[in-house]
């Protein structure tokens, strides 16, 4: 059983034979009531702030615990990006390397028919080059010839 300041105030003690002087006693037992009383609103008032302190402990906690998760959400998604990015940089690299490929392809075939038409030109000039000589040469022949007739000529016209 718990003693309150109402029990100590509202005490009787049994007289007897050369006892304490009842004043005395009462104002003793008065200021320990009100000490008492005292005591209790200060404990009432702590066990209120304790248990508004408690709640507040559980609302940060709570608050903490929503930090945390979505500090993981976070880091999932920061993970997450990170990994489409490096598909989407590999995917490009691809791209571009097929593109390289198909440039490089491009310019081989290019130099090959480049190759084939200088070639070709090449054989086109020596052709003509022979004909070209063969012409001057027929030419020289005809001159050379004519030469001939004129010396053949001029002794026709001394005959005649």
């Amino acid at each position: 059983m718990t003693l309150t300041p109402m029990d100590i105030q509202n005490k009787e003690f049994a007289k007897g034979f050369r006892g304490y002087v009842q004043e005395e006693v009462n104002d003793f037992l008065d200021r320990v009531s009100k000490e008492m009383e005292s005591l209790l609103k200060e404990s009432l008032d702590l066990k209120a702030e304790t248990s508004k302190l408690s709640e507040k402990l559980a609302h940060y906690n709570k608050i903490e615990e929503t930090l945390h998760n979505a500090i993981i959400v976070a880091q999932e998604t920061a993970e997450e990006v990170k990994r489409n990015a490096n598909k989407e940089a590999d995917l490009i690299r691809r791209e571009a390397e097929k593109d390289a490929s198909r440039m490089v392809e491009d310019a081989r075939y290019k130099a090959s028919r480049i190759l084939s038409e200088h070639d070709e030109l090449y054989k086109q000039a020596q052709i003509f080059k022979m004909r070209f000589r063969s012409l001057i040469e027929a030419q020289l022949s005809t001159l050379e010839m004519e030469d001939w007739m004129q010396d053949e000529e001029e002794t026709q016209e001394s005959k005649g």
